[in-house]
């Protein structure tokens, strides 16, 4: 009798497993192969990117060879374990290969292959993303570090920058302290004009700064820390200093690593520390310029390290899922976790379509062109946010085996969130963004057209960025003739309508004087406009790349979804006006279903199982 009641509620679960899978009007996958694998996601077996000169795909190859010889457990590990990075630092003093990425030919010496080149900066920060935070997050700093100076007319600390890369060393971006946060108007970094010291010439001492400062990466072992502070005998904007510091003078203290984990973010204090002239980097509104245009720079490569992160935990999901049997069916079966799986393949997809695109305007940026203002700070809020949403849709489907130590999913799963809090926060970003959204919808302006920029070009307009001000006067090309050239793309179509439709928005029903004083109304607008410039550029890489167009319209699914969600939110905030929430209900839309389209992208996707595994 217990038998037949087993067999029965057994053939019941079954039943149940069949109804909720929807087995019976899904697709079959059996016979897909990994062919396509290696094509549109990052693959280290499959890895060779011939647009690169030789010495660089010699220099990523042997960067990638270097971790995959580590082997999986000891990355693991040593993440669990809060390891220094001393043995990575060590590969990259042995290869030279901050030297060759980091220096602008200018100091380039007798090497051709050194120049700062953000084509082959965004492939490197995504490798180091795919093997772990705490080794893109050296990379990072060093690069904020470097911004000050390499932006400097001080030659000798730029030399000097030159030779410490060259020899191994790392460098660290001195501006946030713990009471302000990066805050440039409120430092308390003191510098106290020297009086009596017997130096002379560039070696004379001309302050003693004292103060602390927070969140520092690298602050462990920087050779040079660039460092913000503000003069105690000039008032204002004027004060400003930018000056190098070394972490391994004795009037530099090291406090703390203010974390848990492999990176060391540091907080020191410099007591009585001698700036020396030639330490001197920047003064007066430049130094505050530098910091802002470093900032510029360094934030791009949050996009390229959540890229990375997000495509290895993606291999992960796809392999375990599809290899997970339950009552004699892969757990892909169910179709919440097909929708779930194709919905992550497709946001991720769309991060790297938008940041390879944003790469060839921050490369063809001039004080004439100034579009990447916009574009960089759209990579840094939009692209490292959807990279959290992509592992949230992927810890969805494998659940409990995401906390596992033995998978690079845990720690995806516990720094993926990092990156869209660094270098700003999304809020400040989003609160940047809408400064040129009157322009962009509005105000269209002629311009060259942009290629691909792969090319191996020294970028050196990153270091001539000039002021900071007038963002709210930058154009843009129109926008809107590459979404008609794809409007034949039903979802395209769709949210062209509701981009449309925010003109409407801002031109009938725009945010009257007290909600341009709410923040939390305003930043829904710019989450609205945020969509329209990612499909934008999005578009533009599809029509250079030949992005296949079952997954440009599974793309704009998700874009015609996120836009009513934000138009919904919209009409609940507290503020909205009658006219705003009557809007907020006309630009909903329903992405235009295609069941054989979804089942051609989830093709491409089942076909990622088992393409790439970490060696142990």
């Amino acid at each position: 009798m217990g038998d037949v009641r087993h067999k029965g509620l057994r053939a019941r679960r079954l039943f149940t497993w069949k109804l909720l899978a929807g087995r019976f009007a899904s697709t079959p996958t059996k016979g897909v192969t990994v062919a396509n694998s290696g094509g549109l996601l990052f693959n280290p077996r499959t890895y060779d990117p011939q647009h690169f000169d030789p010495e660089t795909r010699r220099l990523l190859r042997a960067t990638i060879d270097w971790f995959e010889n580590r082997g999986k457990d000891r990355l693991l590990a040593d993440d669990l374990d809060a390891v220094w990075v001393s043995d990575f630092l060590q590969f990259v003093k042995d290869e030279k290969l901050f030297a060759t990425f980091q220096t602008p030919a200018e100091f380039g010496g007798d090497d051709p292959n050194r120049r700062w080149d953000a084509a082959r900066n965004a492939a490197l920060s995504e490798i180091f993303g795919f093997y772990g935070l705490a080794y893109w997050y050296a990379w990072q700093v060093t690069i904020l570090g470097l911004g000050p100076i390499w932006m400097s007319e001080n030659d000798k600390a730029r030399q000097r920058a030159a030779d410490e890369l060259t020899a191994g060393g790392v460098m660290a971006f001195g501006l946030s302290e713990r009471a302000h946060g990066a805050d440039v108007y409120s430092t308390d970094m003191l510098l106290t004009p020297a009086a009596g010291d017997d130096a002379s010439g560039d070696d004379a001492v001309a302050f003693r700064a004292t103060g602390d400062k927070y969140y520092i990466g690298n602050g462990n072992v920087a050779g040079m820390v660039s460092v913000f502070g503000r003069r105690t005998d000039v008032e204002g904007p004027e004060g400003y200093v930018f000056f190098v510091a070394d972490s391994r003078h004795p009037n530099y203290r090291l406090i703390d690593n203010v974390i848990h984990g492999q990176m060391y973010v540091s907080t020191f204090r410099l007591e009585d520390y001698p700036v020396r002239e030639e330490d001197i980097l920047h003064t007066g509104v430049q130094a505050f310029e530098a910091a802002l245009n470093t900032v510029n720079v360094g934030k791009f490569n949050l996009c390229t390290g959540s890229i990375g992160i997000t495509e290895h935990a993606f291999y992960e999901a796809i392999t375990h899922a599809h290899n997970r049997i339950l009552y004699g069916n892969p757990v892909t079966d169910f179709t919440h976790v097909r929708a779930a799986f194709v919905d992550a393949y497709s946001r991720l997809v769309a991060m790297k379509q938008f940041s390879a695109r944003a790469v060839d305007y921050f490369r063809s940026a001039s004080l004439e062109d100034r579009r990447y203002l916009l574009f960089n700070p759209m990579t840094k809020a939009k692209v490292t946010s959807e990279g959290e949403r992509v592992v949230a849709l992927l810890h969805d489907v494998i659940a409990a085996k995401g906390y596992e130590k033995n998978t690079y999913f845990r720690e995806a799963v516990e720094v993926i969130g990092t990156l869209p809090k660094l270098e700003g926060t999304v809020h400040v970003n989003v609160g940047l963004i809408l400064k040129f959204m009157p322009n962009y919808l509005f105000a269209p302006a002629e311009y060259p057209e942009i290629g691909t920029r792969l090319d191996a070009a020294d970028d050196e307009f990153f270091w001539h960025q000039g002021p900071t001000r007038g963002a709210a006067k930058v154009q843009f090309h129109d926008w809107v003739p590459v979404y008609e050239r794809h409007a034949d793309l039903p979802n395209v179509a769709l949210f062209l309508e509701q981009a449309r439709a925010l003109q409407v928005l801002l031109t009938t029903a725009g945010p009257d004087a007290e909600q341009q004083k709410d923040l939390d109304f305003l930043l829904n607008v710019g989450h609205l406009f945020s969509l329209v410039v990612y499909g934008q550029l999005i578009l533009e890489q599809a029509e250079l790349t030949g992005l296949d167009r079952d997954l440009l319209d599974q793309i704009f699914d998700f874009q015609v979804r996120d836009f009513s969600a934000y138009a919904v939110a919209l009409h609940g905030k507290s503020s909205s006006t009658p006219a705003q929430q009557a809007w907020a209900l006309g630009a909903i839309r329903k992405p235009v279903v295609d069941d054989q389209r979804f089942a051609r992208v989830w093709d491409q996707v089942v076909a990622y199982d088992g393409a790439y595994e970490m060696r142990p």
